[in-house]
């Protein structure tokens, strides 16, 4: 497999550490409001990374944090905690916001078909393992106390900007421009690991510690998630492309120096979906959720179809015009496989392989999911018997997750004149099976379409039916 390298700039042929073991982290949510589908880009991607490696032979170890810490929006100090924001707009605790938000994030991977990880870790389950870490940082002189805080020093790092070609002068102080510097620190670029004095006076959750009684910084969390879930080395550590600075970075200056040693090889980040006049944010006010899909009868796999069309790489501008025309096939899709026949012939396992390898090219070539859902409908428009097409579609949907042999999951029921064509000649084989008195056909396909989300109503006037 080969995988574009963040760190590197370039691909490269994917070698895990040990064998076809694979250890695999993901940047979780802030639970604080309901993700959007912009965020849901990124982990539709990273769910499809999962299960392509899956796919092609390799065992992994997936881990996730859930950010339910109210932290910094940045490393100077600044802005307003998110979390606690939250609490006093809704008048609940802190513990409370993160409970119902990670709850309303696990229902979205659910309705995006998405896996939850393997292991899934609070942040604030983990204070232990961040004192341990900055305890060795400050030991080996990577870290300082200021001013009762604790800060990483950037200046003891041979190489701190990994993601950019810039120098510290050319970056942004904490990445913004309008941040005041922090002068506890030695250097503008320095970050903070545990902070006990902050401009947040009403901070809800605090813990004892060796510094004073405080809690811990922005990117601390991501580094003892991942080493008390995964260890000490990486493969492959996956995020949104707004993560590289500082998120990553600091992640690789804290981890680095804790190990000793090169912690992660492959870096996965997957590029921003934007709107017409921007990237889409919470912060701006111009985001959409899944839910907001849902109330306008779009199905969130016609969603995720249309993020599968287009390059993890690249922007994706999103539009309801282009959401419509993922729809149109979507549907299209649906309908064509609902009228395959399972029983049409015995599996061809040498045509069928044609088809496979083309499956696995696309994912091997740096996860061109694109050519991953043309091949799918190469597979539809061929000439294969319509059980080598389900074995293929039941094989490709393991990486894709669009649920292509549920159709009942199309919430606008619209259903094109093909399969519209195959319901009606279903029911009167049906009828035909009743005169006949072969009541097992007739409950046969009245099962078999119910397996394809049609349900059969028998009336007075004839046999209706409905997409369920």
């Amino acid at each position: 497999m080969i995988l574009y390298n963040s760190e590197t700039k370039q691909k490269e042929e994917f070698k895990p550490n040990s064998g076809n073991q694979v250890k695999m982290y993901t940047c979780g949510p802030t639970v604080y409001n309901y993700a959007h589908i912009g965020n849901l880009r990124t982990y539709i991607f990273e769910d499809v990374l999962e299960k392509a490696l899956t796919y092609l032979g390799y065992d992994v170890q997936r881990a996730m944090n859930i950010t339910d810490v109210g932290h910094l929006s940045d490393d100077s100090d600044y802005g307003d905690d998110k979390m606690v924001k939250m609490a006093e707009k809704e008048n609940k605790s802190v513990l409370d916001i993160a409970a119902f938000y990670t709850k309303a994030f696990k229902k979205d991977f659910e309705r995006l078909n998405l896996k939850w990880p393997q292991t899934v870790i609070p942040a604030t389950s983990c204070i232990d393992t961040y004192i341990e870490i900055i305890q060795k940082l400050i030991e080996k002189d990577y870290a300082y106390v200021s001013n009762g805080n604790v800060y990483f020093d950037t200046s003891k790092l041979e190489k701190y900007y990994r993601f950019t070609n810039q120098s510290q002068d050319e970056m942004l102080v904490a990445a913004r421009d309008d941040v005041e510097e922090d002068q506890s620190k030695k250097n503008v670029q320095d970050f903070a690991l545990w902070f006990t004095k902050s401009k947040f006076e009403n901070q809800a959750l605090k813990w004892d510690s060796p510094w004073g009684v405080g809690y811990p910084g922005w990117h601390i969390e991501c580094s003892g998630i991942s080493y008390k879930a995964l260890g000490e080395y990486l493969d492959i550590h996956c995020g949104g492309v707004d993560n590289k600075f500082p998120h990553h970075t600091n992640e690789i200056a804290q981890s680095e120096g804790f190990f000793g040693h090169h912690w992660c090889n492959y870096w996965f980040h997957v590029e921003h979906l934007n709107v017409k006049d921007g990237k889409m944010s919470k912060s701006a006010n111009n985001f959409t959720t899944v839910q907001t899909l849902i109330d306008q009868k779009y199905d969130p796999l016609v969603y995720k179809l249309f993020c599968l069309q287009s390059h993890y790489r690249k922007i994706l501008i999103f539009s309801y015009e282009g959401l419509d025309s993922a729809k149109n096939a979507y549907n299209k899709l649906i309908n064509k496989i609902a009228s395959l026949n399972k029983n049409d012939g015995d599996i061809d396992f040498d045509k069928i392989k044609e088809f496979d390898d083309k499956f696995k090219g696309g994912l091997e070539n740096d996860l061109n999911t694109a050519t991953c859902v043309t091949v799918l409908f190469d597979v539809i428009k061929s000439d294969l018997n319509d059980a080598s097409k389900i074995y293929l579609i039941e094989q490709f949907d393991k990486v894709l997750g669009l649920s292509l042999l549920a159709p009942k999951n199309i919430l606008n029921n619209d259903i094109d004149d093909s399969k519209k064509d195959y319901i009606l000649s279903k029911i009167e084989e049906r009828k035909i099976a009743k005169q006949n008195k072969d009541y097992q056909t007739a409950d046969k396909i009245r099962s078999e379409l119910l397996e394809q989300g049609i349900e059969l109503i028998d009336t007075k006037e004839g046999t209706e039916y409905k997409i369920i």
